[in-house]
């Protein structure tokens, strides 16, 4: 038998690739099953995997395309109000909300794309804070549909799943670890087809890619619409979770936008296990913070968890991924090995 038979897989082989994303998703499915369904450790995962899905659907724009946008928040905010005012005014199952958030979003993607793809760099992530930074004016200043600064409530809906109505947390547990996987299957999807390729190839040198043939501005709006629909189907598990949100919470600079930027960032931008990773470490690091440290001098929990972040940008600049092969491969981006 040959070498290559009989060598045991490496890090990086299609067998491994395969086994930890399932090991993951197994150990997720099992860890409540030794907590309080109802506790406060089970919310904290549970926002885990809503801002790790977050983070991955600014991945497809942020990572595979290279455009850096920190006006997320509009699209989220989006999601979370359109479901929340279909199921006030018309009882309308907030699925239904979902999904007609997700259209809006997209449309409003779409909008904003058309006249800034073309800009690069922080010209680009400032075009779209500004964006971001108009609709969480515009919905303090619209009482009348979001209830303005004093915030709008999820109404009382009877406990079942078609109307995404539980007495605990663990049912938003199971569904957002399901969004989550399934935002990660659409990123992974997308870097593998030709698609993919092309932002990859707009990333790494769009002036390339133009003269091969690539549509630059076309691919970069395409992947901005679908980052856009699903962030703001996120923001409907968002709302059903939460039962309570004003324009600053979901339209809000640095508790969306930013948060879930960063989240990619730092667990390593491009990759589907990037923002996993950055979600574990930040909200994380936010939850213990805010316990450990709120009772003590005010702002003092906000300077620890900047001065924690600051470290390990520094100490690993790359990113979470980077720290072991494990999460390096198959779950990197193919031109970014190619690049180092």
């Amino acid at each position: 038998m040959s070498a290559v038979a009989t060598s045991p897989p490496s890090a990086g082989s299609p067998l491994t690739g395969r086994f930890v994303p399932v090991a993951a998703i197994a150990a997720a499915l099992i860890v409540p099953l030794g907590l309080d369904g109802d506790g406060y450790a089970i919310r904290v995962i549970a926002l885990v995997f809503l801002f790790a899905a977050l983070g991955q659907s600014w991945n497809i724009v942020g990572g595979l395309a290279n455009q850096i946008s920190l006006g997320h928040a509009a699209f989220f905010g989006i999601g979370a109000y359109t479901s929340t005012r279909l199921l006030i005014d018309f009882g309308l199952s907030p699925w239904f909300g979902m999904l007609a958030g997700g259209v809006l979003g997209g449309a409003a993607a779409a909008l904003i794309s058309l006249p800034t793809m073309r800009l690069r760099g922080h010209y680009f992530a400032l075009a779209t804070l500004a964006f971001g930074e108009v609709m969480r004016v515009v919905a303090n200043a619209w009482t009348g549909l979001t209830g303005g600064p004093v915030g709008i409530s999820v109404p009382y809906s009877a406990p079942g799943l078609w109307m995404l109505s539980f007495k605990g947390t663990l049912p938003f547990y199971y569904l957002n670890l399901t969004a989550l996987v399934g935002v990660t299957a659409v990123f992974v999807g997308i870097r593998r087809s030709a698609f993919g390729y092309r932002l990859q190839a707009v990333r790494e040198d769009a002036n390339a890619a133009e003269v091969v043939g690539v549509d630059t501005a076309r691919i970069k709006i395409q992947a901005a619409v679908i980052s856009g629909a699903l962030t703001a189907m996120l923001g409907t598990l968002y709302a059903q979770m939460n039962f309570f949100f004003d324009p600053d919470a979901v339209f809000g600079a640095a508790p969306i936008s930013v948060r879930i930027a960063l989240i990619a960032i730092v667990g390593g931008i491009g990759t589907a296990a990037g923002p996993i990773l950055g979600a574990i470490l930040i909200v994380s690091l936010e939850e213990i913070a805010n316990v450990l440290l709120s009772g003590q001098v005010a702002g003092l929990s906000n300077l620890v968890y900047g001065l924690i972040l600051i470290a390990v940008i520094m100490i690993q600049p790359h990113g979470l991924v980077a720290l072991g092969p494990v999460f390096r491969r198959p779950w990197r981006v193919p031109a970014v090995d190619a690049a180092k």
